[in-house]
């Protein structure tokens, strides 16, 4: 089978975690093409592939020109967030498969488009949740396949993290309501993932208080939020940029009649509790995941994550984190926006909310 053909749309901060999943994966797919508007950037990952992969890819700073010349299977968009769903629909107007940074999108109505679009066309849509690939993360999942917790009753996810003004005047796109959102989407929503995922993936309700307290930005710096889930189950969602001085934690918790387990780490990568009332064989494997934390708070879930992928577009098959499972951490974001706004829990379906529906009025604390 011939290699999957990718293009690499955005060479920012999460970009080189794409180029080590390029590497890892050289087997079966090529990165032809890296672009960003700031050629420098783009020349900086060329290099690093040719460091960890051994070829150089084409370099681009416009992708729409690139979409016209080269060959392309794939297009990695991994550019600030306001721009994945116009990037998305454009390479999938060209008839090219779609592997996006978390979000997807900031509107239910483009992310709706996305999957609809893919859908149409018969496209591979993907979305970078790549810490459901963490092998803590597995062994959790697997233990609530087997229903080893027994009946579900409530799971937190803790995101306690410090982003100071630097990081946001390095890149002043982030914490504005037009191209990013707050904490709870930018650097929560990997965890409101797992939370989802494991506590059934159906949410209900949505209830939350955010705030904007100590970053000079537009969007909230703190997010509380409750989430009723069909199955009775309850998560709880605690994340904050504020912590001083550093990021101290992240962490998944899951805890039902029979079962209880705890995840943290710097990237929730480390199993801290493991608790059933019956043994099970899996157990052994959990001992070996004390583990040490990765590099930095990204992981090394993409390396997984792309082969993942590219097996569901060889196969025809979805992804594990397909569009329909990326739009939910989205909507359960968005839902919390809307209820901050309202002071009023909102329905998880048929939610209709963007983050350009919010002002910094709705979070600002005086």
């Amino acid at each position: 089978m011939a290699k999957l053909r990718f293009m690499l749309i955005g060479c920012g901060r999460i970009s080189k975690n794409h180029i080590a999943a390029a590497a890892a994966n050289k087997d079966t797919m090529t990165l032809a093409v890296v672009c960003d508007v700031v050629r420098a950037r783009a020349e900086e990952k060329a290099a690093m592939l040719k460091e960890q992969a051994g070829y150089e890819p084409l370099i681009y700073t416009d992708y729409k020109k690139a979409l016209q010349e080269q060959e392309i299977d794939v297009c990695a968009i991994a550019t600030e967030s306001g721009f994945h769903a116009q990037i998305a629909l454009e390479c999938m107007a060209h008839g090219k498969h779609v592997l996006t940074e978390k979000p997807m999108a900031l509107s239910t109505a483009d992310a709706e488009k996305m999957i609809s679009t893919a859908e149409a066309k018969g496209l591979t849509l993907g979305v970078c949740h790549q810490n459901r690939f963490n092998a803590p993360i597995q062994q959790l999942h697997a233990a609530l396949d087997a229903g080893r917790f027994g009946k579900l009753v409530s799971g937190t996810a803790r995101i306690l993290w410090n982003r100071n003004m630097s990081y946001y005047q390095q890149a002043p796109w982030r914490g504005t309501w037009a191209q990013d959102g707050g904490t709870l989407m930018n650097q929560c929503i990997h965890n409101i993932d797992l939370l989802q995922w494991s506590l059934g993936g159906e949410p209900d309700t949505v209830m939350a208080m955010t705030g904007n307290y100590l970053r000079d930005i537009q969007a909230e710096d703190f997010g509380a939020v409750l989430i009723r889930f069909k199955n009775g189950a309850i998560g709880i969602v605690e994340g904050t940029a504020c912590v001083y001085p550093k990021n101290l934690e992240e962490t998944l918790s899951v805890f039902g009649e029979t079962g209880c387990a705890v995840i943290g780490g710097l990237a929730v990568n480390r199993i801290e509790t493991w608790n059933f009332a019956e043994p099970a064989p899996q157990d052994e494997v959990v001992k070996t995941l004390v583990g040490k934390d990765p590099k930095d708070v990204y992981g090394s879930g993409h390396n997984a994550l792309y082969a993942n992928y590219i097996h569901a577009v060889n196969t025809h098959t979805r992804p594990l984190v397909s569009g329909y499972e990326g739009i939910k951490a989205l909507k359960i974001i968005l839902a919390a926006y809307q209820s901050q706004k309202t002071g009023k829990a909102v329905k998880f379906d048929g939610l209709s909310f963007a983050t350009t529906d919010m002002c910094s009025e709705d979070v600002k604390v005086r």
